[in-house]
């Protein structure tokens, strides 16, 4: 497991996959789920739509360690940076 892989902040550990691997075995109470709502919450009021984008592991790397250096997801330094070029 990557140990840089996070979930608001917290490193996900082989012991926390354990953990809910075993909440999923006992099942889930459906209609709490669906008082959720439905996935993510949207960027703005058009809807998103995910990109495929091939990287090499060095630019993977570079996008981590941007991100790690500045506080922000992968998919925010990535979206930063198509903005400047969009400017």
């Amino acid at each position: 497991m990557n140990e840089r892989e996070t979930i608001d902040g917290v490193p996900v550990t082989e012991e926390r996959i354990a953990a809910w691997a075993a909440e999923a075995e006992a099942g889930y109470d459906v209609a709490a789920l669906k008082k959720r709502g439905r996935g993510r919450p949207g960027r703005g009021a058009e809807p998103s739509q995910v990109v495929a984008l091939r990287l090499t592991v060095e630019e993977i790397a570079a996008i981590d360690e941007r991100a790690e250096r500045e506080g922000k997801s992968r998919s925010e330094v990535i979206r930063e940076a198509l903005h400047f070029l969009a400017l």
